[in-house]
């Protein structure tokens, strides 16, 4: 998942399935903490959601609001920690059967079920969901079309339906039969755009009036890049979904803060209760907020990897010395006091916490000390590319902008003509995933959907190349990796372990193409004002700040 984004080999398996990762539920477990009720709270968010339809939502501020707004059939665990991974039943009844052959699903949907505006909730409502986010385009869109049966026709107008799922409305059945053994499948089912809808939902990009859902909360009073509100949905507390929060506050206001300075300064001072997870603390007022909030801040981990893509279809970058250079001469020491020293400096693509991450030096020195300009001018000038103009693309936000500031400055260096173009925020990644920009290079980040490896390498698979809404900003197209993701994506999570060596060697291959140029993983600052109770509100590993879990003091 892009924030504009856990828990990997280390964590135990303690389900039937082993869908994710598990282990006993922390202090912090909003399912099953009480306290006081009602209230509102107000969060700044540094960037605006992509979209606010679950539908079009793929990034974490996206993610935050409609996890816990639109329900599918599992969802994750509302816990921080390795137990915030672990797959639950939400709509459905219980975790999936599964077939001796890994290719079909079935599901029992929960009996009375309810939408937020009281209409019944039918197992149809699932291939409707699906049905419309691939209308709509999602940016993820590749778990459905490349695994369900029938979902690719679909989406290329060649089929009305998808042949691949049935449901049975009497009974609350629902079968999904697979093209190929997927064993990241279930936690594909648990996307917030697999999340049930209203079949009367429009087939059109509804994030100013979002649809009905099944959750503890419902969006509304959106006003776009500026602000939304989050209610407690009054049809949800009478469903008694086990081991799902019903929400303590009545209301959640967002507010849109471009200037994270003053995002940081209002909660420090008590003006606003939430500084957004997926922001990064200014570098002026970190020290300060340690010291006058320790209280009420914390830096935690989470496996993300932040990067420079390369368009591989275009000039310069579809030469491999061209990228290989750009690899040489970036400095990830300086990228990482750019970021408050919350950059831990890498280098593959497959971060630590995940099966697959290589233990391999660097292929292009290592990330902590000096980078080499010599051998990246030297590059340059063999790849014939030197002189090249090339746009760098990226967002607004501190530091991200000085992030592609500082890349513009290596790239001029070691011989080319770059040029940095920053744009707003909100509509930066739509703007790069659309084909038509041409964009050759500029920022990228990704923070696991699910502890797989083969949720990052949806960054990487040619299956994932779409006109709009585009994830594989590289657009690398592989025959090795399109050789080996099949086979990699079919083992269990039960087998995930099994397949680490395959995984490692795949990315140490990834890496020495330089289709990205790594530079590091982040850490994500949890800071309250004093009026939310700190110790209890969940720092979720996929979607971060858990609203659920929070209430006043």
């Amino acid at each position: 998942m892009r924030i504009y984004g856990f828990m990997g080999s280390a964590l135990s398996v303690c389900t039937a399935m082993a869908l994710g990762a598990c282990g006993s539920s922390s202090s912090n477990d909003a399912a099953t903490s009480s306290g006081k009720q009602g209230g509102t709270a107000t969060v700044l968010m540094g960037t605006a959601p992509d979209f606010l339809d679950p539908a079009e939502g793929y990034t974490t501020q996206s993610a935050e609001a409609t996890w816990i707004s639109y329900l599918g059939l599992l969802t994750y665990r509302h816990a921080s920690g390795a137990a915030g991974g672990e797959l639950i039943p939400a709509l459905a009844k219980s975790l999936p059967t599964v077939s001796a052959d890994g290719k079909t699903y079935t599901f029992q949907l929960r009996p009375g079920l309810v939408y937020s505006n009281g209409q019944p909730v039918k197992a149809s409502d699932f291939k409707f969901a699906v049905k419309r986010s691939l209308a709509l385009n999602w940016g993820g869109k590749s778990f459905f079309t490349g695994n369900i049966v029938g979902a690719g026709d679909f989406d290329k107008k060649k089929a009305k339906d998808i042949s691949g799922i049935t449901t049975d409305d009497a009974s609350g059945k629902i079968t999904v039969n697979l093209v190929a053994p997927y064993g990241g499948f279930p936690n594909v089912v648990a996307f917030p755009a697999a999340g049930l809808v209203p079949p009367s939902t429009p087939m059109t990009n509804q994030s100013n009036t979002p649809p009905p859902g099944v959750g503890a909360y419902q969006i509304t009073a959106v006003t776009p890049n500026r602000t939304f509100t989050l209610v407690r949905n009054p049809k949800f507390a009478a469903l008694n979904i086990p081991d799902i929060p019903k929400g303590n506050l009545d209301k959640i206001v967002v507010n849109i803060q471009s200037n994270t300075t003053t995002e940081a300064e209002q909660v420090l001072q008590n003006q606003a209760d939430a500084f957004d997870a997926g922001d990064t603390v200014p570098p002026g007022l970190l020290s300060q907020i340690r010291a006058q909030a320790k209280d009420r801040f914390a830096e935690l981990t989470a496996p993300s990897t932040y990067y420079f893509f390369l368009n591989t279809a275009i000039p310069p970058f579809n030469n491999l010395k061209a990228r290989q250079a750009v690899n040489y001469a970036i400095d990830k020491r300086a990228l990482q006091r750019l970021s408050s020293g919350a950059l831990k400096p890498s280098c593959y693509f497959l971060p630590e916490g995940l099966v697959g991450h290589p233990t391999a030096p660097c292929p292009y020195g290592d990330p902590n000390s000096a980078p080499d300009l010599a051998k990246a001018k030297q590059l340059v000038a063999q790849s014939g590319t030197a002189g090249a103009q090339i746009t760098v693309w990226g967002q607004q936000r501190s530091p991200r902008k000085e992030y592609v500031e500082y890349y513009t400055s290596v790239l001029n260096q070691i011989g080319y003509k770059a040029t940095p173009k920053i744009v707003a925020d909100s509509t930066y990644f739509p703007t790069i995933g659309n084909q038509k920009t041409n964009a050759q290079t500029g920022f990228g980040d990704w923070v696991e959907d699910f502890p797989n490896p083969s949720d990052f390498y949806l960054l990487l698979d040619a299956k994932s190349i779409q006109s709009t809404n585009n994830q594989n900003f590289s657009n690398v197209n592989d025959p090795r990796i399109q050789r080996e993701l099949p086979k990699l994506n079919a083992i269990p999570a039960t087998k995930l372990s099994s397949s680490a060596a395959q995984w490692q060697a795949l990315d140490q291959y990834v890496a020495n193409q330089a289709y990205e140029v790594v530079y590091g993983q982040e850490t994500f600052p949890k800071f309250f004002s004093n009026r939310l109770d700190f110790g209890s509100a969940v720092f979720h590993p996929t979607y971060l700040d858990d609203f659920s879990s929070w209430k006043l003091k």
